[in-house]
């Protein structure tokens, strides 16, 4: 067992017990502890290109809403997509995805580098009040969604269970974002592929972010573990999820 544990720190896991009973050895991040592997992480790197389940929860993300939130974020360097329901990988790692005209969702990168979304809500908060052009608000993602990353081949076929959308890759491409429910539980998908290549070629790795109710983790993690079973799935950490993002 790691000898570091999500009960050392006042910020952990929605789904701590369940990490700590899989055998997770974890390490910190932004005032967190987060799953880096289960004791095998060579072995879970293959795993995760045919499936594999990871808690991303203790990563950084914040959200933004209202009238002007697209233009305010374009205004501190974010690329953000042209319509809803689409995302855009950002320079420096994050993931800006458009859930509507005026809100967005910002995902910190897989380094766990914090700073980035940080800088978001502390420009956010300099700004004169009231603003001089309209700027939206944040939202707390961080607690009140929770966050998983689904990675494999597998991954579309396993989704058939639990999801009314068809996430298949000539159906669901890179970057598209779905507000739907799984295993009938309202959350989003974002598909944000670990290793990106053309739709359908060899050698790619798909990767699925499911945002939801922070109050749902446990019952959604035990209802994708057992989902996954039947294509040898388990869980990974994000050692494994790194190895592959960087080929």
């Amino acid at each position: 067992m790691s000898a570091l544990q999500p009960a050392d720190y006042p910020r952990r896991s929605f789904v701590a017990r369940q990490l700590v009973a899989a055998g997770a050895q974890f390490g910190e991040t932004d005032g967190a502890a987060v799953a880096l592997d289960y004791g095998d992480a060579a072995g879970e790197t293959e795993t995760a290109r045919r499936m594999g389940l990871a808690d991303l929860s203790p990563l950084p993300r914040i959200g933004f809403k209202g009238a002007g939130t697209a233009e305010w974020l374009a205004g501190q360097g974010i690329v953000v997509p042209e319509d809803s329901n689409r995302a855009s990988r950002q320079a420096n790692g994050l993931l800006a995805a458009r859930l509507a005209p005026a809100e967005l969702l910002i995902l910190g990168g897989l380094d766990s580098d914090a700073e980035p979304i940080r800088a978001l809500g502390q420009a956010w908060a300099s700004e004169p009040v009231p603003p001089v052009t309209p700027r939206g608000f944040p939202l707390p993602r961080a607690d009140s969604h929770a966050w998983f990353l689904l990675s494999g081949r597998e991954a579309p076929a396993m989704f058939a269970k639990l999801c009314g959308v068809d996430l298949r890759a000539h159906k669901f491409a890179d970057l598209e974002i779905a507000q739907t429910q799984i295993a009938r539980i309202s959350g989003i998908v974002i598909r944000d592929d670990l290793v990106a290549a053309p739709r359908g070629a060899a050698g790619s790795v798909p990767g699925y972010h499911l945002l939801f109710d922070s109050a749902s983790a446990t019952y959604l993690w035990d209802c994708l573990i057992d989902a996954m079973a039947e294509f040898e799935g388990r869980p990974v950490g994000l050692s494994a999820l790194r190895s592959l993002a960087r080929g």
